[in-house]
């Protein structure tokens, strides 16, 4: 006869942390102009080219910008995406 296995005890505000958005940050870089990143947020997101703009000078001016959320799924593939496209890009979770 085998012993039972033990499991771990699941923290309450770790499971219930699983549940916030992802966001998806691009930072800012040397290497990539205005124009690209404006073009790159456009074409990914569909934004607006205002909108776009709005977000390429924030991530010059700030150093970095939220351009989506969701779950983590999705926000891992925004940064994949951005990644493709020479963008330094990041997620974090929502607090």
């Amino acid at each position: 006869m085998t012993a039972p296995i033990a499991t771990p005890d699941v923290d309450v505000e770790e499971s219930t942390s699983l549940d916030h958005p992802w966001k998806v940050v691009v930072w800012d870089d040397p290497v990539n102009l205005m124009a690209y990143v404006t073009f790159v947020f456009r074409k990914l997101f569909g934004f607006s080219k205002a909108k776009a703009e709005r977000l390429m000078m924030q991530v010059h001016v700030e150093g970095r910008a939220v351009v989506s959320s969701g779950n983590k799924e999705k926000a891992e593939l925004d940064v994949f995406r951005l990644h493709e496209h020479g963008l330094w890009a990041t997620l974090e979770q929502d607090a």
